[in-house]
């Protein structure tokens, strides 16, 4: 890819994009680790902490493909690993569970691991840097909105009565 071909964009909400330039014998080359995906997790959040003390998030999303093939429909679900850090993590945490339909962007990364047996293991994981949540949690569209905290009670419900009456809305 020609450097006149790929023009970053500027935009504030792109600050987090990785972009790495690097120099080889055949000339400037360019690589982009970008993850974006929506789906729906597959279970609730697992949480847990590093000796430090961070927070550490780990999800199983699903996205589906749908498609005809010769007039039957046909359906490929897609599983895959999201690690959530900090503070977005916490929140993770908090406010989803099974089933919610998330937008996940990130980066991709692989790690080893010994497995019980003692042979070495990989996994490619989608290391989040921004989590949205999408539609109200039950399973219904619109906005989050968080619930209020466990420790301060909802205030009561009072009967509001509107200061108009009927008549005067124009439609």
């Amino acid at each position: 890819m020609n450097r006149a071909e790929y023009t970053p964009s500027r935009h504030p909400r792109d600050r987090d994009v990785d972009v790495a330039r690097h120099q080889d014998t055949k000339g400037d080359n360019m690589s982009f680790n970008k993850v974006i995906i929506l789906g729906n997790l597959g279970a609730d959040p697992e949480s847990r902490f590093t000796r430090s003390g961070q927070q550490v998030v780990n999800m199983r999303i699903a996205t589906s493909e749908k498609w005809n093939k010769d007039g039957q429909s046909q359906e490929s679900t897609e599983w895959h690993s999201v690690v959530v850090w900090g503070k977005q993590a916490e929140t993770c945490a908090r406010y989803l569970t099974k089933g919610r339909t998330v937008l996940v962007e990130g980066r991709l990364q692989t790690r080893s691991f010994e497995d019980t047996n003692g042979a070495k293991r990989y996994k490619t994981e989608i290391v989040a840097s921004g989590v949205k949540f999408v539609g109200r949690g039950d399973g219904g569209g619109g906005q989050y909105v968080a619930p209020p905290p466990a420790d301060r009670p909802s205030a009561p419900q009072q009967d509001v009565q509107p200061d108009f009456d009927d008549d005067s809305i124009p439609f």
